[in-house]
């Protein structure tokens, strides 16, 4: 595709998978419906049972029984548990361990069974079970019966249990994990770490993620919904099926809402043991468009009758949007220019490891919209289905990943090991399941893959996901982006994404293949720090760096050279920075992983200084187990770096910060600069009433403004922010008194009793003015009394070994966190209490619903 304008118009259709039990073969319109796809579809979460062999905790090992499939098998004796479940997150944090996959122990052989009963009624039904992923190599068996396997961890998949099933009788689900023969370069997690599902249908029915909505044709008047339904026919015999949708409103609640459009009935014959798709089309008029500031969504309701009798039901959520990536205009979401602020994010949530919460989920896209971000990178695999669907309610724009590798690996046992049998169903899983979200709005075919100058790979995997889906532009994220578009790789694509190396943006834009290829900065900065640490003349101390924002690897760049490079270049798409969140494992700079060097591939000098590094680091085995990439630390406490972008990001909003605190009495008379991040353009800061000058910033080259010869006096640091002439924000800092209380704020003070639903309840360490004590470190410990228990607890300290599971975790920098939640069924009143020798101790209330 090489026309300068490339337009991808697009109505999405969503399964989004969340939740609880669908019994009814429609909906109530006063009733959010919490799982779409077929009704009767119910949650498959509690009531495991999980036995860990292999590797264990402490390094030891248990060999695996033969048969724990078999029905007969003994396990009376494992653990009881509810899914979602991360088995290696309670550790213990081992030195011993790789820190770049978090030195926790996550490799093992786990085996997980379920005992369930499926009613007699439910004789002549098909019945499924769907995990939303499972870490990895899963293997399911039902009754002893073995039903099938899909490795790759990130991917939701389906199982047809019906061949085994016994209706009216126990049943017993076996699911075989084994991480041991799987590698990776972050924290993977180990588990069923996402949700499962025990679905139910005709033998006549929508196929899973059978359904496929588009827009040939938008505009303020209406909207053409063309739809593809793909029916299989599960029975012994040709069936005539009448097939028939209509369109509701759908509002954040995912509750339906008024009918605006009814399809076309049609009638198909569809042989036995096959599926036939059929493709439907209605008008919806005056149509409400999916935008990152207004995601409207509707949901398209789509019945299956066989003799005149219904025998299926399933919902599609879905939004009516355009797209249109054009090389020197860059991205048009509905016709107007929408610059990209995105952060890519691995996976996992941090203290709760790799188990996926939605409300721990909706959180960090909380802060994360809050900070200005407008898209996410899913780096670098298929996502949880519920970020997505949290992405289309809150209205972010998702590059969707697939492979962090090709045929060629960077560690032994990565996808590498899996691609030549299972690249396209892996790619065509992904999109089935995805392509109908209006939030994803880029396919990528991978992340820095040692294959990246493979031309035929690269028109490969691209020819299958555009064979699935060609309303949406695919790309890639380059490290070697020279290499790509001189082999002509690049060519197979339609946007090309590229991880820092800007240097030759200039020279690819000359180049007659690319010049009308649109350019995205997949991945972005690399910027580290710690929060709350401030180094004078090194940043890089006590395995901490310095928050003054000036500290990256080589490959990397400040935060305010990136924004230059996109004010160079005002045609690029924007950027995903790396990362938004720090995240468990690839502690960088004190991370020894040798794949660090692929990001020099074609800089020999680079490669051995590197490699010297590595080797070095390698001797002092850091005690680092966490990133320090993230603008946000690993508990969701922002750093200096979220006020650097929300300024830029949010140029409309006031907002001042300065940097460092002001508790530095080693320092008096000493120079400690002071940057100051704002939305404005010009600002003055004091020093105990006086004035230290007033600076203005030059559009395009300066993202901050610097006091760097300020003299350290104990006191009121201040500043005072204008915009055009006239005063727009103020910030200020002062020196505090000794440590003498604790205080508690909760994001949320109402949870539901459900036992999953969570508050993130935050500690600050203050002085008896209420003024948090920045340099302080007390041990802290938590209780709960009522109907609520301690899930886990942090503080953003990426060299902690403190268990997320403690009760008690120091303060790092004057914060910590505790994660609470209901105990399920029981409402209430939760108290939660923080108590630390020698302070005051506090406690708040939070209700259980």
């Amino acid at each position: 595709m090489n026309s300068i304008k490339r337009l991808f118009s697009l109505n999405i259709a969503i399964l989004f998978i969340l939740g609880l039990m669908i019994t009814t073969s429609s909906f109530s319109q006063d009733k959010a419906i919490i799982r779409m796809g077929a009704t009767d579809t119910h949650s498959f979460d509690d009531s495991w049972l999980f036995i860990r062999y292999g590797l264990q905790p402490d390094g030891s090992r248990i060999e695996e029984p033969q048969n724990a499939e078999s029905t007969t098998y003994n396990d009376n004796a494992w653990q009881k548990l509810s899914l979602p479940h991360d088995w290696a997150i309670t550790g213990p944090f081992r030195i011993d361990l790789e820190g770049g996959t978090g030195k926790l122990p996550w490799k093992g052989i786990g085996w997980y069974r379920k005992h369930f009963t499926v009613p007699a009624a439910d004789a002549g039904q098909q019945i499924f079970v769907d995990f939303d992923g499972a870490m990895a190599n899963a293997k399911i068996y039902l009754n002893g019966h073995y039903v099938g396997t899909w490795p790759y961890g990130y991917n939701s998949f389906r199982m047809d249990l019906t061949p085994y099933i016994k209706v009216g009788k126990e049943n017993i689900l076996a699911v075989r994990l084994d991480t041991e023969n799987w590698d990776s370069r972050w924290y993977p997690g180990a588990g069923i770490y996402r949700h499962v599902w025990l679905v139910k249908t005709n033998p006549v029915h929508v196929a899973n993620w059978g359904t496929y909505i588009t827009t040939p044709t938008i505009s303020d008047a209406s909207a053409t919904v063309k739809m593809a339904v793909t029916i299989d026919n599960q029975s012994k015999l040709p069936v005539e099926a009448s097939v028939q949708t209509a369109v509701f409103e759908l509002d954040s609640h995912n509750k339906p809402g008024a009918k605006v459009a009814l399809f076309n009935k049609s009638i198909i014959k569809i042989e036995a043991d096959t599926n036939t798709t059929t493709t439907i089309q209605a008008i919806v008029k005056d149509p409400k468009r999916w935008d990152i500031i207004s995601p409207n969504r509707y949901m398209a309701q789509t019945t299956v009758s066989v003799n005149g009798k219904v025998v299926d039901t399933y919902n599609t959520p879905f939004g009516i949007r355009t797209i249109e990536f054009i090389a020197d205009r860059g991205f048009l979401l509905n016709g107007r220019r929408i610059e990209i602020q995105g952060t890519c994010n691995h996976h996992d949530l941090g203290a709760l490891g790799a188990a996926i919460n939605t409300s721990a989920l909706r959180r960090e896209l909380t802060i994360l919209k809050t900070m200005g971000c407008n898209a996410l990178r899913t780096s670098h695999n298929p996502p949880a289905p519920e970020l997505l669907e949290l992405a289309d309610q809150m209205g972010f724009l998702v590059w969707d990943e697939a492979f962090d590798c090709w045929k060629h690996g960077k560690r032994e046992l990565d996808y590498n090991k899996l691609y030549d049998e299972w690249n396209v169903r892996d790619l065509k899983a992904m999109v089935h399941r995805d392509e109908n979200h209006p939030s994803v709005f880029i396919w990528s075919i991978g992340n820095e893959v040692m294959d990246q100058r493979n031309v035929e790979m690269t028109k490969h995997l691209a020819d299958v996901v555009r064979g699935e889906d060609p309303t949406r532009p695919i790309s890639n994220g380059y490290n070697d982006p020279d290499g790509g578009r001189e082999s002509g790789a690049v060519e197979a694509l339609d946007l090309m994404g590229v991880n820092y190396f800007f240097n030759q943006q200039a020279k690819w834009d000359a180049d007659p293949r690319y010049k009308n290829k649109p350019t995205m900065g997949s991945e972005t900065s690399s910027c580290v720090s710690s929060r709350g640490e401030y180094f004078f003349g090194n940043d890089y101390q006590n395995w901490q760096i310095s928050s003054y924002d000036n500290a990256y690897p080589g490959w990397g760049c400040s935060p305010d050279e990136q924004f230059r490079t996109n004010a160079k270049y005002p045609h690029l798409l924007g950027e995903f920075v790396w990362t938004g969140f720090d995240y468990i494992g690839e502690p960088t700079p004190y991370n020894s992983d040798e794949t660090n060097l692929q990001n020099f591939r074609n800089d020999p000098e680079k490669r051995k200084e590197l490699a010297a590094k590595l080797d070095e680091l390698r001797k002092k085995n850091p005690p680092s187990r966490s990133s320090y990439f993230g603008i946000v630390d690993l508990a969701g406490f922002p750093k200096d770096r979220f006020y650097l972008y929300q300024s830029h990001w949010r140029p409309d909003y006031p907002m001042a910060h300065i940097l460092p605190h002001w508790n530095w009495p080693e320092r008096i008379g000493k120079i400690t600069p002071v940057n100051v991040y704002t939305s404005g353009d010009e600002a003055e800061l004091f020093l105990n009433g006086k004035s230290l000058g007033r600076k203005t910033k030059i559009p395009g080259k300066d993202f901050r403004l610097v006091w760097d010869s300020v003299k350290y006096a104990p006191g009121e640091l201040k500043v005072v922010c204008y915009k055009n002439g006239k005063q727009w924000a103020t910030d200020v800092v002062k020196t505090t008194g000794e440590a003498a209380r604790l205080t508690l704020s909760a994001d949320r003070t109402v949870i539901k009793a459900d036992g999953a639903d969570l508050s993130y309840i935050t500690v600050k360490v203050t002085d008896k003015d209420g003024l948090m004590v920045p340099r302080s470190h007390p041990l802290i410990k938590f209780s709960v009394a009522g109907p609520g228990e301690i899930v886990a607890t942090d503080n953003g300290d990426a060299t902690s070994f403190v268990s997320f599971q403690s009760h008690e975790r120091p303060a790092f920098n004057g914060m910590a966190l505790v994660i609470v939640k209901a105990k399920k069924g029981q409402t209430g009143k939760i108290v939660v209490k923080a108590e630390s020798a020698g302070l005051v101790s506090t406690a708040m209330a939070i209700t259980s619903k």
